[in-house]
């Protein structure tokens, strides 16, 4: 069905209108600088909002508008109203967007990433969980191997346990020290000190919210090996994404 007469002066106008608006926010030709503009340390040169010369991103809290475009790369966007005073528009983070920022690189709501070998790391609605790769296994000392320990074995990720065998000999070169063997896999007196030994705490058993991390340690009354627990916090659940995104792991080194 054909629109009257009167509509089609109304969309004629309305383009012609909107064609004025457009000439007056982006000049034709484009007349750029001969030299582009020297951006600081990490921004990256952009086309500006016409598409026609290149300027610096903006960053995160910074003023935008049709020129001056938001860094896309950090999945910014230009928010109007959120100046001081509710004018002007600024930088902000895309809220809708779901991605996580890790060490200077950006992913996307549930894309999985290894910021080192020893864990791997989930994006989840703008914050991330790590989980260990390595294994948290104990050795106990044996008649065998007195004193184990954990080193780092170059060209591997994961540490491995050896033996230290920094006491073995001395135990050897006599039959009569053999009381210093016996020594080392019994438990420790109430008098003898208790070295410390401690693995690092697991990751939290939950994403937001209270959950449980648990280690293996022998700070205890009876210097013995035990799985001990306590509460952690990753982040508080929310029931709708705010403009800022949490992006503080629990667990990225030991």
């Amino acid at each position: 069905m054909r629109g009257s007469p009167l509509i089609h002066l109304l969309a004629t106008s309305f383009l012609c209108l909107l064609s004025m608006v457009c000439a007056q926010l982006c000049r034709t030709p484009c007349t750029c600088p001969w030299t582009p503009p020297q951006c600081p340390q990490g921004v990256p040169l952009v086309l500006d909002g016409c598409g026609c010369c290149k300027v610096c991103a903006r960053r995160l809290g910074e003023s935008c508008d049709h020129l001056h475009v938001c860094d896309p790369s950090q999945g910014l966007v230009c928010q109007p109203g959120a100046g001081p005073g509710g004018h002007g528009a600024v930088c902000l983070l895309d809220e809708d967007d779901g991605s996580c920022e890790v060490n200077g690189r950006r992913y996307l709501d549930g894309e999985t990433f290894k910021p080192n070998c020893r864990v791997l790391c989930r994006c989840d609605d703008g914050g991330f969980t790590c989980l260990p790769l390595c294994s948290e296994d104990v050795r106990l000392p044996s008649w065998d191997c007195p004193r184990p320990k954990r080193i780092q074995v170059p060209g591997r990720c994961c540490p491995e346990w050896v033996c230290d065998q920094g006491v073995t000999p001395a135990i050897q070169r006599s039959t009569a020290q053999g009381h210093q063997l016996s020594a080392l896999v019994t438990p420790a007196s109430a008098d003898a000190p208790c070295p410390n030994w401690s693995t690092a705490w697991g990751p939290c058993s939950t994403t937001c919210g209270l959950g449980i991390a648990t280690r293996v340690s022998n700070q205890n009354r009876f210097c013995q090996l035990e799985i001990q627990r306590r509460l952690c916090l990753p982040r508080p659940c929310l029931a709708a994404r705010s403009h800022s995104s949490w992006n503080r792991p629990a667990i990225l080194s030991k």
